[in-house]
């Protein structure tokens, strides 16, 4: 997944076309974890978080992705994971990408198998 955000031309050239990628750039990652992204409101009023990973499983692996976007000698901020914050950004341009990886997955099987 490190992998993969790193590579996304995300970033415009000269002619308006999302060709460059954020290490072509002065770009920089901001990392906040939010589990509330999990939540499942398929049944009642109230959202549920019980497919949510708990945080001895989930604090090592957001712990890992950071440092696998590191890897790429990018600056990376953090939040605090399962912290309550306020984060505060400028979204610049008409572009949002969600990223499962169940998708990336299967994506990749496809590919490897010739689709």
């Amino acid at each position: 997944m490190a992998d993969k955000i790193v590579g996304l031309r995300l970033f415009a050239d000269n002619d308006g076309k999302l060709n460059h990628d954020i290490t072509e750039g002065a770009g920089a990652l901001l990392v906040v974890s939010q589990f509330t992204l999990y939540a499942d409101v398929r049944k009642g009023k109230r959202p549920s978080f019980i497919d949510a990973a708990r945080p001895e499983t989930a604090t090592p692996l957001y712990n890992q992705f950071v440092m696998l976007l590191r890897q790429h000698r990018l600056e990376v901020q953090t939040g605090e994971f399962g912290a309550s914050m306020d984060v505060e950004l400028v979204n610049d341009g008409p572009v949002t990408i969600w990223l499962e990886r169940e998708a990336l997955n299967a994506a990749s099987a496809a590919l490897g198998a010739g689709a």
